[in-house]
């Protein structure tokens, strides 16, 4: 669809990309009906909503490059995109129709597993759940997980350089990303998937375009690092008393079990009961009730480790002996590790199910998350009375999902403009002021662009704009994301 602010010309050449797209490419790399595109123009909270023509989808790294070329010779702005599960409306198209969606999901092939290399070569639409699957099915493992693993893509993961819930042992994407194919804004093909252990030609182009958000061009194709599938793994539950004690918890368990410990998933009680109430089919942990609690997975790598069941019972009996928890509970089958991992992935649901919301994505030093996540939670429902203020979230990695809810009843809209923008705000500043990250694994996409801007450095900014300019200079890859409109480079 076309938005009637377009003028003529916008729409024409629109219109003539679409075609010279069909022509090069064929039939099946245009989706043209709004039936089809509707799905693709809405972000995944809902808060962001597009308008696109058409949806244009290749299959091939050179097809992308097509695309790409034709786009900068029409002017017209692409959104690239993947499972369309952005946090911050990172893929979302503009309202005003003046972008086309650039769908990788037809680049979904496995291209090589090494298992000796302990690397794969695969492309941006592969779902993450599908990854794990094959490499799993050779002995190996990739790992990085998040609760929309089922959805989320290579490429999307890599472009936000997603986080999830074992960044504790190993890393964030950038970390797990060997090398990278991208095609540039310019429609050129960027062939650096070799996983090279020494590389000193310069820029380092693999590490600016992981977490550029499609800023600065398109990814087609990642090598990711594996790791030996787990030979054992144990997942269980620890009630604490404040964020604090967890974190002491963690340390004792990690001087005891070196690097076994692979998620430390901090849950705070009004959490679990939205999960409860609007999720069917959950469970509580525990008789009891408690005000925090850590989902904990510890895995063993051979089999000489020891059953990981026992060794993660006796790592929880040291941490009740000391005092830092109150109970603990570990599954007893793998189908009751899946449940126990269910309450922590349907938290960000329940929440939306129960009403406005506003997340904040947010990292600060480890050593201060446990003082930082009740303090600014305590301002926050001072300043704003009739909210409730939260955390949850990968504690030991120093990035909680940090969540301001409205009231019940009150009208989502108005709230999130009256009161749920200046509360976040006060987020944002606070989290400065202690030293951190207004985004430590969503991205910036649309939501946070503003926020950046104001709480970033004129360095950081002006480097950022630079990098921008020098790359896109017509600023037709995913306009609107990462920098606010007026500070991005102007389209032909």
């Amino acid at each position: 669809m076309t938005n009637a602010s377009m003028t003529d010309t916008a729409i024409e050449r629109q219109t003539r990309l679409i075609q010279a797209v069909r022509t090069a490419l064929g039939e099946k790399a245009v989706v043209t009906d709004p039936d089809d595109i509707a799905p693709w123009l809405d972000d995944w909270r809902g808060r962001y909503h597009g308008a696109s023509a058409a949806i244009l989808s290749p299959d091939t790294t050179e097809g992308v490059a097509t695309i790409v070329r034709l786009a900068g010779e029409f002017g017209v702005p692409l959104v690239p995109q993947g499972g369309n599960t952005s946090m911050v409306g990172g893929a979302t198209p503009p309202a005003d129709g003046s972008a086309l969606i650039l769908s990788l999901r037809r680049m979904n092939r496995i291209r090589s597993i090494n298992p000796a290399a302990k690397l794969a070569v695969v492309e941006a639409g592969v779902i993450l759940e599908t990854l794990h699957d094959a490499v799993n099915a050779q002995g190996m493992r990739f790992p990085l997980t998040l609760g929309a693993r089922g959805s989320a893509t290579i490429g999307g993961l890599t472009a936000t350089n997603a986080g999830g819930t074992q960044v504790l042992r190993f890393g964030t994407m950038r970390s797990l990303v060997a090398g990278i194919e991208a095609v540039l804004p310019d429609g050129a093909i960027h062939d650096g998937l070799a996983a090279l252990k020494k590389d000193n030609r310069g820029y380092d182009l693999t590490h600016l375009l992981v977490g550029a958000e499609g800023t600065l061009g398109v990814v087609t194709a990642v090598t990711l690092r594996l790791v030996p599938a787990v030979h054992d793994r144990a997942t269980g539950w620890l009630a604490v008393e404040s964020p604090a004690a967890a974190l002491k918890a963690l340390r004792v368990m990690e001087a005891r079990s070196g690097s076994a410990i692979e998620s430390f998933e901090l849950v705070p009680k009004i959490a679990l009961d939205l999960v409860l109430q609007h999720i069917p089919g959950t469970r509580p942990p525990f008789a009891g009730a408690h005000s925090w609690l850590v989902l904990v997975d510890y895995v063993s790598q051979s089999g000489g480790d020891g059953p990981a069941q026992a060794a993660l019972e006796d790592l929880m009996q040291g941490v009740l002996a000391t005092g830092l928890a109150q109970d603990g509970v570990v599954a007893a089958s793998e189908a009751q590790a899946a449940a126990f991992w269910r309450l922590r992935d349907s938290i960000s649901e329940a929440e939306r199910a129960e009403g406005p919301t506003m997340a904040h994505d947010i990292s600060v030093p480890v050593d201060a998350m446990p003082d930082f996540m009740l303090h600014a939670a305590a301002q926050v429902e001072a300043a704003f009375p009739g909210v409730h203020a939260s955390a949850f979230g990968h504690l030991g990695d120093g990035n909680v999902h940090f969540h301001v809810n409205a009231p019940r009843g009150v009208d989502a809209a108005r709230w999130r403009a009256e009161v749920g923008e200046p509360a976040s705000h006060m987020v944002y500043d606070l989290v400065v002021a202690a030293g951190g990250s207004i985004s430590a694994e969503h991205g910036i996409g649309q939501m946070k662009r503003g926020e950046l801007a104001r709480l970033s450095s004129p360095a950081r900014m002006a480097a950022l704009r630079a990098i921008k300019t020098g790359l896109d200079p017509h600023g037709l890859m995913n306009p609107g994301k990462l920098l606010a409109l007026a500070e991005s480079p102007s389209a032909p």
